[in-house]
């Protein structure tokens, strides 16, 4: 679904893996004001996605249309953590929140928040206890407007 500045949110698939690893790294690119020369790292990235696709869910934020082509400007993921049971308490799930990223000239469009429901409403709809994050210290308010509150160390919940 597209809103009002054409930007699409939606779970990502195999397909958005090589449009996710370059906004990974872009995200460094921005954070040190430099291109990376690394021309191993798409492959290593590849490499990783095989491994924690069956336990996170991947979402992606686009621009453009079929026609024209689409464009990955953010990114976020849940990794699913299941719980073991104990004797009188059966385990549950919990997600966390992860390598959240919107390029610079759209987080101000309301991607960020796009991307987050996208993540709490899966969150609902697992029936996770609770979402966990570690935020930077630049995203903590962002997280704290969306619901989130401390829970110990550096960590935010939502949940529980």
């Amino acid at each position: 679904m597209a809103d009002a500045d054409g930007v699409s949110v939606r779970v990502a698939d195999e397909r958005d893996m090589p449009a996710i690893a370059a906004l990974r790294r872009a995200w460094l690119e921005e954070r040190t004001g430099t291109a990376v020369d690394d021309p191993g790292f798409e492959a290593a990235f590849a490499q990783w996605w095989r491994v924690e696709l069956p336990r996170r869910t991947f979402w992606v934020a686009e621009t453009g249309s079929a026609r024209s082509g689409f464009t990955a400007v953010g990114s976020i993921n849940v990794v699913e953590i299941v719980h073991m049971p104990r004797p009188g308490a059966r385990g549950g799930r919990i997600g966390h929140v992860g390598n959240a990223f919107v390029l610079a000239s759209f987080a101000d469009r309301g991607v960020p928040g796009a991307l987050l429901a996208a993540a709490i409403e899966h969150a609902r709809t697992r029936h996770y206890r609770r979402l966990l994050l570690a935020p930077t210290a630049g995203s903590a308010g962002f997280y704290r407007r969306a619901g989130f509150v401390p829970v110990g160390g550096d960590l935010l919940t939502l949940g529980e």
